[in-house]
């Protein structure tokens, strides 16, 4: 898992997300998801993205465009665990 700090919460990657997902983004899209990490997951991501339910039960998502981010929350870590940022079209399918 790769990590970035941030103002409250640690920010983490899977490593499925720094192999796979970031590399295959557009270079727009990830400099604005990067913005989105930065302004609203290191500092209040409860709020930050809709939960999600099924098998997503306990993880959030942020939409930015055709593209969704989606991760988890602990607390007691004050970690955010990024685990898939891909198109809305694929980002669900296993």
């Amino acid at each position: 898992m790769k990590t970035s700090t941030g103002d409250k919460y640690l920010i983490c990657y899977e490593e499925n997300v720094v192999h796979k997902d970031i590399s295959n983004l557009p270079k727009t899209i990830w400099s604005r998801i990067k913005e989105i990490v930065k302004e609203r997951l290191t500092l209040s991501p409860e709020k930050a993205g809709d939960p999600l339910l099924g098998e997503f039960k306990g993880h959030r998502r942020i939409r930015s465009g055709d593209y969704r981010l989606v991760y988890r929350i602990s607390k007691l870590e004050r970690t955010v665990i990024i685990t898939a940022i891909e198109h809305r079209e694929y980002i669900y399918k296993s």
